[in-house]
């Protein structure tokens, strides 16, 4: 394990940076972002950033090649350029955790080599969470926000960070880097472990205030698959839903794109673009629209995310508690919302069997 005052940072971003590109929450007139990190850029004090890290391995537009013609053949140019090793430093635990769920969709064959090999180039570097907010529900499911997954883990307690590079690409990173930063230093197991254990307890009690927001329920069981789907309520939930799209661009597991071809007047390149299932667009083809409601396409983005992702995925919810969507929807209508209202409906018809 590895020790940093939190006063010499700057240093630390500057080791790392000059093994491989860094990016850092940093702070901005909309809130914390990540940024590519220069000397001059601090760390952002925020619980978490606006969006995702998601953006490092499934960016919003990606140009997948291009195409040039002639009248004979046709010339396809890989465009891209994914192949530059990068560190992703204060990733917080729900946002690791979003990494294993979009490894299951791009990562399972066919493999989405564009995605593979960012993750194969990346290196992220968690930091717990000190303040969590109310709107963080990631402990109810099964995300430890105390002790966060990456390829290296961070603490903050007292004036100090404290470090344990945890996979090899991790622990080589952090060999290189103390060779460069004087200030990171190791440290032994009775310092660094009673400061990292003081640090997960004071979290673990912040947690332990919050109010549990996610329903405790078999609801969204594959065994009721058709009962919630044909449930009642996706009509009074969905009716002020302005199919706006935000909770899926804020959403770190979101993971529908569109693929378009734009001529260029000298060939023509293809991009890959973030898109919603709640635009009334999504998925229509030259037959039609095959959720023409709104309804419709509501009730599809809940159901991914509490019944059809987790029945092909070992009982894994398409959510990692962030609480990003509970925050940005400009009517307040979210996945904690509906849970719970198809959880109650679920109970009460239990009840009156």
């Amino acid at each position: 394990m590895l020790k940093l005052p939190l006063d010499k940072t700057g240093g630390f971003f500057k080791a790392l940076s000059s093994l491989r590109k860094l990016y850092i929450p940093v702070d901005s007139d909309g809130g914390a972002r990540y940024e590519l990190w220069s000397e001059g850029k601090n760390w952002s004090s925020a619980l978490n950033t606006n969006r995702s890290a998601k953006d490092f391995f499934f960016p919003q537009t990606e140009n997948l090649f291009d195409m040039k013609f002639d009248r004979n053949s046709v010339e396809v140019i890989d465009t891209r350029d994914e192949h530059e090793d990068f560190a992703v430093f204060g990733v917080r635990a729900c946002d690791v955790r979003s990494f294993s769920i979009l490894d299951r969709v791009f990562l399972s064959e066919p493999v989405d080599t564009y995605y593979k090999n960012r993750r194969e180039h990346g290196v992220i570097i968690s930091v717990a969470c000190r303040n969590p907010a109310h709107t963080c529900f990631c402990s109810q499911l099964d995300i430890d926000a105390a002790d966060p997954e990456g390829d290296a883990a961070c603490w903050v307690y007292g004036d100090s960070l404290y470090i344990e590079p945890r996979t090899e690409k991790g622990k080589a990173l952090f060999e290189e880097a103390a060779k460069n930063c004087a200030d990171l230093v190791p440290c032994g197991e009775k310092d660094c472990g009673e400061k990292v254990a003081a640090a997960k307890k004071e979290i673990e009690e912040a947690l332990g205030k919050n109010r549990k927001l996610f329903p405790e329920t078999d609801a969204f069981s594959e065994e009721n698959l058709k009962a919630v789907f044909s449930s009642p309520l996706w009509a009074e939930l969905s009716e002020a839903c302005l199919g706006c799209g935000t909770c899926t661009f804020v959403c770190p597991t979101c993971q529908c794109y569109d693929i378009r071809d734009f001529d260029t007047g000298s060939g023509i390149k293809r991009f890959r673009c973030w898109d919603s299932c709640m635009y009334s667009d999504f998925t229509k083809m030259s037959a039609g629209q095959p959720r023409p409601t709104q309804l419709e396409r509501f009730r599809q983005r809940f159901m991914h995310k509490l019944v059809y992702f987790p029945a092909n995925n070992d009982g894994v919810y398409g959510c990692v508690g962030c609480g990003r969507c509970l925050i940005k929807c400009p009517i307040s209508m979210n996945i904690i919302k509906v849970s719970r209202a198809l959880a109650a409906e679920a109970s009460s018809k239990k009840e009156g069997s």
